[in-house]
C-alpha cells in the first residue's frame, strides 16, 4: 500500500506486498503543481510538496508519529468493532463494505483513539483515518472518542481530536447521527472541569464531523488547504445555482472569515500544540 493517502477516494487496493512492487510507490504526483517527487523525499517531508507546499493525506498510522513523542501512543478501545444495527445493504452488504475496509486499513475503525504524549505533556489523542471509509462517523468511532475524553476528563489530560471525514456514516443511519451529540456532550464535560480540547482539521473535514465536534474545539487549528465544510462546494453551487468565491470552504478562506484560530504548518504542528497546552497551563 503507498505511503501516502492520495487526494481522491482510493481505488480498491490489491494485496499490499504486490502494491509494493508497483511504480507508485517511487514516485508520487503532487496534485498541487503536478511535479513528480520521489516518494522517499515526501517521507523526510512529512507528506508535504518540497515544490508548492501541497499536504498530502496522511493515514492514522503515518499522522500519530508525526503529531507526539516517539513510541509514546498508546492505543485504547482497540477491540471495539463495528456492528450493523441496520441490516443495511444498498449494492453491497454493510458488513462486507466493513470487512474490505478493514483489509486496506492498519486499524479496524475510521478513527483511533489513545494516550500520548506531546513534547512531554501527557494528552489524549484521536486521529481519523480517511482511507477506512471515507473516515465517516459511525457508532464505534463515537464510543471510542467518547471514551477517549473520558480518560481525559478522569486523568485531566488534554484532548486532540485530528479530524479527516467525510461526515456520518450514512449505513448505521440514526445511530451515527447521534454520535455528534454524544461527543458533544462529552466535550461538554471536559470543559466543565477546564480541561482543553484542541482541534486539528485536514483535509478534508466535511458533513457532521464538521458540524458537531471538530468546530468545538477551544482552539481550532489546520493544515494550509484543507477542505472544511458541511456540504462540498460543488453541491453548494447546484443548490444556490451561483458561482462561489475563490478558496471556498479552504482553511485560508476559514482563517479569514473567523472560523479557524490558526494554520498551522504539518512540520510545526507538534511545537505549536506544545505551545498552546503551555498557554493553558499544562507542561513545564
Amino acid at each position: 500500500m503507498s505511503w501516502f493517502t492520495r487526494s481522491k477516494a482510493p481505488k480498491p487496493q490489491a494485496d499490499s506486498s504486490e502494491k509494493l512492487q508497483l511504480p507508485d510507490d517511487i514516485w508520487s504526483k503532487c496534485p498541487g503543481c503536478s511535479a513528480i517527487l520521489y516518494t522517499k523525499e515526501l517521507r523526510r517531508t512529512l507528506g508535504v510538496c518540497p515544490k508548492c507546499g501541497y499536504h498530502f493525506r496522511l493515514s492514522a498510522k503515518q499522522r500519530i508519529p508525526v503529531m507526539v513523542d516517539r513510541h509514546s501512543f498508546v492505543e485504547l478501545n482497540g477491540n471495539l468493532r463495528t456492528a450493523d444495527p441496520l441490516n443495511f445493504r444498498d449494492s453491497k452488504k454493510y458488513r462486507d463494505r466493513v470487512r474490505k475496509a478493514e483489509k486496506g486499513s492498519d486499524y479496524f475503525e475510521a478513527v483511533v483513539t489513545g494516550k500520548a504524549r506531546i513534547v512531554n505533556v501527557p494528552i489524549m489523542l484521536g486521529v481519523f483515518d480517511f482511507s477506512f471509509m471515507g473516515g465517516s462517523m459511525g457508532s464505534v468511532v463515537g464510543e471510542r472518542l467518547s471514551r477517549m475524553i473520558e480518560v481525559g476528563i478522569e486523568e485531566r489530560r488534554p484532548v486532540i481530536i485530528v479530524s479527516a471525514s467525510g461526515g456520518a456514516r450514512m449505513q448505521e443511519g440514526i445511530f451515527s447521527l447521534m454520535q455528534m451529540a454524544k461527543i458533544s456532550a462529552a466535550l461538554g464535560r471536559l470543559g466543565q472541569k477546564r480541561i482543553p480540547y484542541i482541534s486539528v482539521l485536514t483535509d478534508p473535514t466535511t458533513g457532521g464531523v464538521a458540524a458537531s465536534f471538530a468546530m468545538l474545539g477551544d482552539i481550532i487549528l489546520a493544515e494550509p488547504r484543507a477542505l472544511i465544510g458541511f456540504a462540498g462546494p460543488r453541491v453548494i453551487e447546484q443548490t444556490i445555482r451561483q458561482k462561489l468565491p475563490e478558496g471556498f470552504q479552504r482553511s485560508e478562506f476559514l482563517l479569514e472569515h473567523g472560523m479557524l484560530d490558526r494554520i498551522v504548518e504539518r512540520s510545526e504542528m507538534q511545537q505549536e500544540i506544545a505551545r498552546i497546552l503551555g498557554n493553558f497551563g499544562f507542561g513545564e
